[in-house]
């Protein structure tokens, strides 16, 4: 399992970088017009912060068998791409019912920081 939270986190910041980018010099003019910049940028930070959390919490693994931490990156990986995502979708079609999807995924993600403190706790 601990592979697979690395790979995620990997894939994150790859297209958080990719994504950023995109939104940076290909749809900043569009996302600017609509006023989603702002919503943009904090979707691609989010995604930087989970993809390097995830990273950590694959590395610990080799370190602690608890299998809060396994929660921890499910749930992290998750919660960012529904956070994430519902985010983008929001600013690509202007659709604003999608920003109430947005919620799962931000407490999908505050679960998973509760099971690593959780988790750390118990050292």
């Amino acid at each position: 399992m601990q592979k697979n939270i690395l790979i995620a986190g990997a894939i994150l910041g790859l297209l958080g970088v990719a994504i950023g980018a995109f939104g940076a010099h290909g749809l900043k003019g569009m996302l600017a017009e609509n006023g989603r910049l702002e919503t943009f940028e904090t979707a691609v930070k989010y995604q930087f912060y989970h993809a390097l959390a995830l990273l950590l919490i694959g590395l610990f693994m080799f370190h602690m068998n608890d299998p809060l931490l396994h929660w921890a990156g499910i749930l992290m990986g998750v919660g960012t791409l529904i956070f994430s995502g519902s985010l983008y979708i929001l600013c690509l079609s202007n659709v604003g019912w999608w920003g109430a999807i947005t919620p799962i995924g931000g407490t999908a993600m505050i679960a998973g920081w509760g099971c690593a403190i959780y988790a750390f706790m118990k050292l």
